[in-house]
């Protein structure tokens, strides 16, 4: 019997697989401190933003995607999303996660080029490999509504 295993549970485990692996690089972290302060806090989470806005610019898998976006909308809405997802004060007002990509026919390679950016933001700002699984772990449920299965 042939076993099915959905595209998201693939990219689960593929993510946590590369994250284990660079795990090796990352900084120890500190077991009782909260996602929130792993990922820097607010300003941190910016900083993560910012630099993931220059990955995606240079990433000729996605960059089409993001053209004529209003890049200060954008980062002010992921800094809050990001924010909010990891506990922190803040909260998401932006549009839903399903009417944001309605249009956009992202495929799956095109989620995994940004998942792999934002690994990189979070590795270039000294997140720790604990940390990113955790943030990662409250981003895939929206995998759905961003792909619009």
């Amino acid at each position: 019997m042939t076993r099915l295993i959905s595209k998201a549970a693939i990219l689960g485990l593929v993510v946590t697989a590369g994250l284990t692996l660079a795990g090796c690089q990352s900084a120890p972290e500190t077991p009782e401190a909260s996602l929130y302060q792993q990922l820097g806090k607010r300003a941190g989470i910016a900083q993560i933003v910012e630099d993931l806005l220059f990955l995606i610019v240079d990433d000729e898998r996605i960059n089409q995607q993001f053209k004529g976006v209003d890049v200060a909308s954008f980062h002010r809405n992921l800094t809050d999303q990001l924010c909010q997802l990891s506990g922190g004060p803040c909260t998401y007002s932006g549009r839903g996660m399903r009417e944001v990509h309605a249009d956009m026919a992202i495929t799956d390679t095109q989620f995994n080029a940004l998942t792999e950016n934002l690994i990189l933001a979070m590795e270039e700002n000294g997140v720790g490999t604990g940390a990113q699984n955790r943030l990662l772990k409250r981003l895939i449920p929206l995998y759905p509504d961003v792909r619009n299965l």
